[in-house]
């Protein structure tokens, strides 16, 4: 097995001639069976949509090495959504093989499917995962008579525990060797696209046949069903769902604010401020540097001080907590529950329930949330997510700074934070879906088990998450550092001061040193926070500050991400808006909080 992964968006992937085709059901364990199969780790989530591109690595099987493509979970082939033109664009190419997983808990929505793929006369192999879950909520499937009415090989697999992957190998490498050239025979059918067609317009048939196998082949009892599979059947009611929901909100919020606050001040800030800072400090100050590259390196904005303090000892322990949350809630179910639940709220904005599972992802960060909106149904759609995403969702990055400047003053500060960024969010769907042009077309909404996440996919997912906000945070925020440190020490931070006094003391009530907040809020929206920590503010000034840093410029990341996906015209309308917004609402909360106090 080779580890070689490439998620993107090349036309000539389509012309692979060892492809073999992993598909599905969105949600049915697609990715965590890629893993398996290649050694290549995807992100994967107990909700559907994770895969909103392809992705490729190489696996062996026997002496012949193929190209896997896991394609983008789809309910059909019938190309509406992006997810589905792709899947029909690999299926219309040809491959040596399919994978098609098939969800044991929901066979019969899975089997629409299945039939689809059949009609394209490629060899297919049935992976029924979720096997295990099936068991748990008393369902019983006869492997046999699934196999004989599909006419093909079926595979029981628990994928997160690697059960019945092997056999799955096997039997994809004796279907491959049985049909000679399987992806010649594909392109020669030409009546491939017709029976496609055929299949679309009898979709009523499709949908009893895939009945009447499941009558056949799956007996099942409501008796046996376990309190965690009851829990998840009632939390899609508004009672208890929504006392459930607001209670784990609330959980949530108090572990990572109160963990991470404890964190910080028992760990983080002595091991880095006692222990690695002064390290570095004296090093440097012993090789006698001219003075403006020791400032740079350990002065007020030193990078061997701040580079160190900012994302190790500030944003670090709320950011760990913040992902060991988010990922039990993600991998465990919870989210698309929500999503049923908030449904009446996110039509009103012109948006379907779903989209606040990319709004949930903001919240970790904005340049997958905005990805992640290509299972939107429509353009506007679409930019309605993006908006609101922009606007006022602040990545965990975000949050933990904002976490640390307003915790330590007032719970009562952040909690109004937060409130404020739901208004923003709310006003702005509301705004830009009577603005844009076009409907939502409703869509169903995918509702996976409740389970509790398996340890080791659950573990590695955390890792993965922590190195890559390591490693993706740290490098731009030494660039903003070292900026910092030249304007600072070279004066063209005083002279940005002045010249933006009228805005920062005039409109905001800021001091005029804080002028570097605006400078480094354009790398990323955290950094707009951070410098505000260390300056002497009232706490009026410390809100302000806070809510221009929450609705000020995306980061230069996230504006490259819209203009890709959305245009150009579109990034630069979000970034005046936000921009705009940050100033007019902050300059009114300062006017409001100088009469009041």
């Amino acid at each position: 097995m080779s580890g070689h992964c490439n998620i993107v968006e090349d036309k000539k992937v389509y012309d692979l001639p060892n492809k073999i085709l992993l598909m599905g059901n969105p949600n049915v364990g697609k990715s965590v069976i890629f893993s398996a199969l290649t050694g290549v780790h995807v992100m994967s989530s107990n909700y559907a949509g994770t895969t909103v591109s392809y992705t490729k690595a190489k696996i062996k099987l026997g002496v012949q090495e193929y190209q896997l493509i896991d394609v983008p979970g789809t309910y059909s082939l019938t190309p509406t959504s992006e997810a589905e033109i792709v899947a029909s664009s690999f299926m219309n190419s040809g491959a040596k093989a399919v994978i098609c997983v098939l969800d044991a808990t929901n066979l019969t929505r899975n089997l629409n499917l299945a039939f689809e793929i059949m009609a394209y006369n490629i060899p297919v192999v049935f992976a029924l995962n979720l096997i295990d879950i099936a068991k748990r909520k008393g369902m019983i499937i006869n492997q046999k008579v699934l196999e004989k009415e599909l006419g093909a090989p079926v595979i029981n697999t628990v994928a997160v525990k690697g059960e019945g992957l092997e056999e799955l190998k096997d039997k994809l490498t004796g279907i491959i060797e049985s049909k000679a050239n399987p992806e010649s025979c594909a392109r020669k059918c030409a009546d491939c696209k017709t029976q496609h067609v055929e299949l679309q317009k009898s979709q009523k048939e499709i949908w009893q046949k895939s009945e009447q196998i499941t009558k056949k082949c799956v007996t099942s009892s409501d008796e046996n069903l376990k309190f965690i599979d009851k829990l998840g059947q009632k939390m899609v009611n508004p009672m208890p769902g929504i006392p459930i929901a607001l209670l784990i909100i609330i959980v949530s919020l108090g572990l990572i604010v109160g963990g991470g606050k404890a964190l910080r001040t028992v760990f983080f800030l002595p091991l880095v401020n006692g222990l690695i800072v002064p390290f570095f400090v004296n090093i440097i100050s012993g090789f006698g540097l001219p003075e403006l590259i020791n400032n740079i390196l350990i002065g007020e904005y030193g990078i061997f001080v701040i580079g160190f303090e900012w994302p190790f000892a500030l944003l670090l322990p709320y950011v760990m907590l913040f992902y060991i949350v988010f990922t039990f809630l993600e991998d465990c179910g919870v989210m698309p529950r929500m999503a049923i639940l908030f449904d009446g709220i996110m039509s009103k904005m012109g948006v379907q329930g779903g989209s606040l599972i990319s709004l949930m992802m903001g919240y970790g960060c904005a340049v997958p949330a905005i990805i992640g909106t290509r299972n939107a149904t429509t353009r506007k759609e679409r930019i309605i997510i993006t908006a609101m995403v922009c606007f006022a969702v602040p990545c965990i990055s975000q949050s933990a700074a904002l976490i640390s400047l307003l915790a330590s003053q007032s719970i009562i500060l952040l909690i109004a934070m937060f409130l404020l960024s739901f208004l923003v969010i709310y006003i702005v769907g509301l705004v830009t879906g009577r603005l844009i042009e076009g409907k939502v077309e409703p869509i169903i909404i995918e509702v996976p088990n409740l389970l509790i996440p398996e340890k080791k996919a659950y573990f590695k997912k955390l890792l993965i998450r922590l190195k890559e906000f390591l490693v993706e945070a740290e490098g731009p925020m030494i660039i903003a550092i070292v900026i910092a440190a030249i304007f600072k020490e070279t004066g063209l931070l005083d002279i940005m001061a002045n010249a933006l006094e009228p805005l920062l003391s005039g409109l905001l009530g800021l001091p005029k040193e804080a002028v570097i907040f605006l400078l480094l809020g354009i790398i990323r929206r955290e950094m707009a926070v951070i410098p505000l920590l260390s300056m002497e503010l009232t706490m009026l000034q410390i809100f302000v500050g806070g809510v221009v840093s929450l609705l000020y410029l995306p980061c230069v990341s996230v504006f490259g991400v819209i203009s890709k996906e959305l245009g150009t015209k579109i990034a630069v309308m979000i970034g005046v808006g936000t921009f705009t917004t940050a100033m007019l609402i902050g300059t009114i909360i300062n006017f409001i909080g100088q009469i009041i106090f």
